[in-house]
């Protein structure tokens, strides 16, 4: 048996109704009036029956609902899906189970259920602290409204998570010191902290292409990033990936089997998985999702073996994400070659006398100064396959 099929599996349940039309992602095609609770139900159960079946052995440590608006999801489905998954697999000791929500009084209403299902840590989109911000990003919720959900939130599940967006247009150092500042007080556990980006098919995107949405340049966006890792970790809540922060002991450990490159399942319209170098697809209209799974047994739309070097590829490009950076040498096994032809140690090496990387033995992370720059980073190092 490899050492990866003795790692914790990981689950992601994609759910993908949301409540309300979105003006910084593309699920808008997603919004739905009425949904059909029991067809959902019995779908998702048979979509997680098929990667059960082809996943056998393995123990989950983790499981995620992620998606649209999971947090409406009923709660006897989230059991049911659970109560699946469990027997399927088994739960490792501690396992940890996330449902992303919205801040909303109707959402924070369900909690108690959705933690009586079994659901022990949320992931809650607070986005902001101020309501002209919200207004601007489109969120339904303002800021009393969400802060009420977070208390509810941290008074019901026993880990809590919330995100805030910055980068924002005219947003200063001290605004964003203040917001981050009364952010931290909260006393939460976790905090994911992005900057705002432009996402292709978006309503930002053509306000930013009409010179009418304009973004702190690179080197405002640079101050800001220093100042969030400098605010976090003086709170004791350290940049434990590049986005996000947490008490030691505190980070998701369903995203670290991302960023770590371990296997997980994907399930639901949308959903991809990564398992035993397999990487996979659903289909990602609902509707055509519903109709594979009743056809097939599954919603997968693509099915794709990984080479080597893909597989090495990817573990770079999420591992030096992280604050543990990666291991080379688990790297050149994955690629299935010496690490010279899937790096650029020329470069890696360069890149170190600059303070942009570190490496001790084979463990290779990206500096503080280095992380405002990783993608520049990973352009350098990074060996792409030549294409025929």
């Amino acid at each position: 048996m490899t050492a990866q099929m003795t790692e914790p599996l990981a689950l992601y349940v994609h759910w993908p109704f949301c409540v309300s039309k979105c003006p910084y992602c593309d699920f808008n095609s997603h919004v739905r009036d009425s949904v059909d609770q029991m067809a959902w139900r019995d779908a998702l159960l048979n979509d997680l029956a098929h990667e059960a079946s082809v996943l056998p052995g393995r123990r989950l440590g983790s499981i995620f609902f992620g998606g649209g608006t999971p947090s409406l999801m009923p709660p006897a489905t989230v059991a049911a899906l659970l109560d699946a998954a469990e027997r399927a697999w088994g739960f490792a000791a501690g396992i940890e189970i996330t449902l992303e929500t919205n801040p909303s009084s109707v959402e924070a209403a369900r909690f108690a259920d959705l933690a009586a299902a079994g659901v022990n840590r949320v992931s809650l989109g607070l986005q902001a602290l101020d309501d002209r911000t919200l207004a601007f990003l489109g969120r339904a919720h303002d800021v009393t409204e969400g802060l009420a959900a977070l208390d509810t939130a941290q008074t019901v599940f026993e880990r809590v998570s919330f995100d805030l967006i910055y980068a924002r247009p005219d947003q200063g150092l001290a605004d964003w010191h203040a917001e981050l500042a009364r952010a931290l007080s909260f006393g939460t556990e976790h905090l994911s902290l992005y900057q705002l980006t432009i996402e292709p098919g978006t309503r930002f995107q053509t306000e930013a292409a009409a010179g009418r949405l304009v973004l702190p340049d690179a080197d405002r966006a640079a101050d800001l990033f220093e100042l969030t890792r400098a605010l976090t970790a003086s709170a004791g809540l350290p940049a434990y990936e590049i986005s996000n922060h947490a008490r030691p002991g505190a980070e998701s450990r369903h995203n670290l089997t991302y960023w770590r490159y371990q296997d997980y399942a994907g399930i639901g319209p949308g959903a991809h998985g990564r398992r035993i170098g397999v990487a996979t697809q659903r289909r990602r209209k609902p509707e055509n999702w519903m109709d594979a799974v009743a056809r097939n047994g599954h919603g997968i739309e693509q099915e794709d073996a990984l080479a080597p070097q893909e597989r090495a590829i990817e573990a770079m490009l999420m591992g030096l994400r992280l604050a543990e950076g990666l291991d080379l040498a688990r790297i050149a096994t994955l690629g299935d070659r010496p690490i010279g032809e899937l790096a650029d140690l020329r470069a890696i090496g360069r890149l170190i006398e600059q303070g942009l990387l570190t490496r001790d033995g084979e463990r290779l992370r990206a500096t503080e100064a280095g992380m405002p720059v990783l993608n520049a980073i990973l352009g350098e190092i990074v060996r792409v396959p030549a294409t025929a």
